[in-house]
């Protein structure tokens, strides 16, 4: 058993051992957490992060010895918890600390596409990555913005839509990005459409309704990828936010002309900053509709920034609750946002600061682990990619959790503890037992072997 917990030292502490013992009927004040490892669903992708110019400026601000620790923490997985996952953008983001695009003002015809923006430290840090989860990362990439001149209204930024007549031009671009990535022996595995489009933002952001998407991926983006021989790169639609996504997944996976290039429907959770949980079944109602359809979360921060709460045990509960949640509601795979900003939320070039689950005092060098590592961790470290998530069921809803068997056959199971309160529970396996606590605030993950 490995804990964090909120007013304590335990920060995925390994805090007990113990042998199931026989346990019958549970009597009706016994609260358990039951587990079923003969029903089983999806197959875990991955669990990581994005590795944005944000992250690979501060990264690049760290002294060596820190450098290599921040790496170690989150792809060592061994040492580390194990990052698997990861997302990188086309074109900037926010955070960026400027507006970029691989091409020159006008230049339709690509011709002078080149990715020199992203190698002085963005490119580095994914090789750095990769080279320490030992080769073992999943990456997508994602697009905020195709370049002014393609849209109508000649900006980046505040949305505006992609122009009829660079729409070929534009699924043009995401292959010679992809290209050019792998010609830096960073391997692609697959793309979005288009980070939030339905979001008219500040910064970089493009506007297409279901219908918008649904025609570009059939007419355009589809066939392009097929013509030029990447068809086995997988395709993601919507990567917006849970309250949308049944419509959005209704338009294109209905349409089979569309559908056929629709590797999976992405989602992020910027809809629930109230905690109304009704949108958990969004995400459910998708995977019930449309089996066969991959969900996968593709980003989530906490925001806005501030530096005198990076201790708020508030950050890391909202990613164990949603990550349990979207875990059983069937996503295959999780996506934070930053893996690192500095002590200002940043760099960002339009001031849209926020939470990292590690802050760089670039002044000092020092490393700030959140909270929200610790949680994260609680499932990247022990649930493994191949993973088959299985049935469990909590007695009590003060409890939540989900539960995976792992290719090497050992079982994790997550239980979360949000109330103040220490509670004593079950863990309860085919009239087998374990008796153990929730600390206040707490996660807990058991390897059952």
């Amino acid at each position: 058993m490995y804990t964090t917990a909120d007013s304590s030292n335990f920060r995925l502490t390994l805090v007990d051992t113990a042998e199931f013992e026989s346990h019958g009927q549970p009597v009706e004040t016994e609260t358990c957490v039951f587990i079923n490892p003969e029903k089983t669903f999806q197959t875990l992708l991955g669990i990581g992060g994005a590795l944005t110019d944000a992250a690979a400026e501060t990264f690049a601000k760290l002294p060596e010895e820190k450098q290599k620790e921040l790496l170690k923490a989150y792809y060592d997985p061994q040492n580390g918890i194990g990052y698997t996952l990861g997302r990188t953008h086309i074109n900037s983001c926010d955070f960026s600390s400027s507006s970029y695009t691989y091409v020159k003002e006008g230049d339709k015809s690509l011709e002078s596409f080149d990715i020199s923006p992203d190698k002085k430290y963005r490119i580095p840090l994914i090789k750095k990555a990769m080279e320490t989860a030992g080769g073992n990362m999943t990456l997508y990439v994602s697009p905020w913005s195709p370049p002014a001149f393609m849209k109508d209204n000649n900006n980046m930024l505040k949305g505006g839509k992609l122009l009829q007549e660079y729409k070929q031009s534009w699924a043009d671009y995401y292959v010679k990005f992809i290209n050019a990535y792998e010609a830096e022996q960073i391997p692609i595995w697959g793309l979005t459409v288009q980070n939030e489009p339905m979001a008219t933002q500040k910064w970089e952001s493009c506007i297409y309704t279901a219908e918008d998407e649904r025609d570009f991926i059939k007419q355009f983006l589809g066939p392009t990828l097929e013509k030029s021989g990447l068809q086995e790169k997988k395709l993601i639609a919507w990567d917006h936010n849970r309250d949308l996504m049944y419509q959005r997944a209704f338009t294109l996976l209905n349409d089979k002309d569309a559908s056929k290039y629709i590797w999976g429907i992405g989602f992020h959770w910027y809809e629930d900053w109230s905690g109304g949980d009704q949108v958990y079944d969004n995400v459910l109602r998708v995977k019930e509709n449309w089996n066969d359809i991959n969900l996968l979360f593709t980003e989530g921060c906490n925001a806005p920034f501030d530096l005198a709460k990076l201790n708020d045990w508030k950050l890391g509960e909202r990613y164990g609750k949603s990550m349990i949640q979207d875990f059983n509601a069937g996503a295959v795979g999780w996506t934070d946002w930053n893996i690192l900003l500095d002590e200002t939320g940043g760099p960002n070039h339009v001031k849209n600061f926020c939470f990292a689950p590690v802050h760089a005092l670039t002044q000092t060098g020092e490393l700030v682990y959140t909270n929200s590592f610790y949680y994260i961790g609680h499932f990247s470290k022990f649930i493994r990619p191949g993973a088959k998530r299985i049935q469990t069921a909590p007695s009590r809803s003060t409890l939540s959790s989900t539960a995976f068997l792992n290719t090497d056959g050992s079982l994790v199971v997550v239980v979360m503890n949000q109330t103040p309160k220490e509670l004593s529970y079950f863990l309860w396996i085919d009239n087998q037992a374990v008796k153990t606590q929730a600390l206040p605030h707490s996660i807990s993950t058991f390897i059952v072997k």
